[in-house]
């Protein structure tokens, strides 16, 4: 069967006010982007309250769900076959043929929906209905109609042509990118961190990323890794701006100045700090991390309020009430889990206390910062002017 069209189905759009349209833009702009990288040339339109992917004579099917699979706002996809309107008669034999192709040999209940855009067309929706399914049960006796709580529900859109389809694939749902600013990610090579940036994304938030590297402490391949994270989740979330921060100097120096049992506080509260240094530049208007109380030692309640306590910035932490095997199944849904369990060492693993402490005191870490007061600001200087910027997506 060929399909010439996907009708979208979008949920919490659809219950927007006079700003829907904005949602509704934004949502085709996402859906060109990610159709710009399907061969063949796509039409997006808006129409009367839907909005319609026109294909080409030839294109991949499947190439073209899975793009518009990843787009946030979409929450159904469904295959269209458009028949052109030459009466009630021809559009019978159209539906019924509709059904022995992409339906055959039909056994079980269904119901005819009817959607009468061409308000000047002849006959009743319900009228419509009604006779289609008729004909339908005609051509597949053992099939039976349910009108509550049909197997299959057939739709059918009289519009300047008759459109139908009965199928609806699932999309990724959220809403479309853009529409609720922007946020930096912070982005290690683990698997906490790309789930968390998609599931921010998810609520129509544009996202840039860090990524902290320490050469020669982690190799050129932990680089590459983070940055194929990227790719991969910025098919989700378009184009992604990564800084690549040289962080290896700080670290060797809070390594030296500091108590090795908040080595991983301290760091952390560095890293804060030069996240929100872009965040401001890219006009961000929050950071994003990947933590979960409790998993680690630097993820308690008392070394996330250390960590908040740098920021002027908010930090989304979508994972927060997460187990590790409920962020493992989404990595695993994203297509990000594979990459980030390769074997390369991030800075946040290389330089590690064998007792780190779980409980910091703010003041005793503030205490600690201050035998840094010699270089740190000329190294976080260093830091941010030296950092790569890699266009990814």
């Amino acid at each position: 069967m060929i399909f010439h069209a996907f009708l979208i189905k979008y949920a919490e759009i659809a219950i927007k006010g006079k700003n829907r349209y904005m949602f509704e833009d934004a949502l085709v702009k996402q859906m060109n982007i990610a159709l710009s990288k399907v061969e063949g040339e796509f039409e997006v339109k808006k129409e009367q309250g839907r909005i319609y992917v026109f294909c080409p004579e030839q294109y991949d099917y499947d190439e073209t769900v899975e793009a518009l699979q990843h787009v946030f706002g979409i929450v159904g996809i469904c295959p269209v076959v458009i028949y052109e309107d030459q009466g009630f008669e021809q559009m019978a034999k159209d539906v019924v043929s509709y059904m022995k192709n992409c339906h055959p040999n039909y056994s079980g209940s269904f119901k005819v929906y009817t959607r009468r855009a061409k308000k000047s067309y002849p006959i009743t929706s319900m009228e419509v209905s009604a006779e289609l399914g008729g004909r339908i049960l005609d051509e597949f006796p053992d099939a039976s109609v349910d009108v509550h709580e049909p197997d299959l529900t057939l739709s059918v859109e009289i519009r300047d042509k008759i459109y139908v389809y009965s199928q609806t694939i699932k999309g990724a749902g959220g809403m479309p990118i853009g529409t609720n600013g922007k946020a930096m990610l912070l982005l290690s090579g683990g698997i906490d961190s790309p789930v968390a940036g998609y599931m921010i994304a998810k609520r129509g938030v544009k996202i840039d990323a860090v990524y902290f590297h320490a050469p020669p402490y982690t190799s050129e391949r932990a680089k590459q890794k983070v940055v194929d994270l990227a790719k991969q989740v910025s098919k989700y979330t378009g184009p992604i701006k990564l800084h690549v921060v040289n962080f290896t100097d700080i670290q060797l120096y809070i390594y030296e100045k500091c108590p090795h049992d908040e080595l991983t506080i301290i760091m952390r509260r560095y890293m804060m700090r030069i996240a929100e240094h872009f965040a401001k530049e890219d006009g961000c208007l929050g950071l994003i991390t990947g933590e979960s109380i409790g998993q680690v030692a630097s993820q308690t309640m008392q070394s996330l309020m250390a960590t908040n306590d740098v920021c002027t910035l908010p930090v989304y932490r979508p994972l927060i009430g997460f187990d590790k095997q409920e962020i493992v199944d989404i990595s695993e849904k994203i297509g990000t889990y594979e990459t980030s369990i390769l074997p390369y060492e991030d800075c946040c693993t290389t330089f590690v206390a064998k007792h780190p402490v779980t409980k910091p005191n703010i003041n005793v870490i503030k205490n600690s910062e201050k035998h840094l007061a010699e270089e740190i600001d000329r190294m976080f200087e260093d830091a941010v002017n030296t950092a790569e910027v890699i266009e990814i997506g």
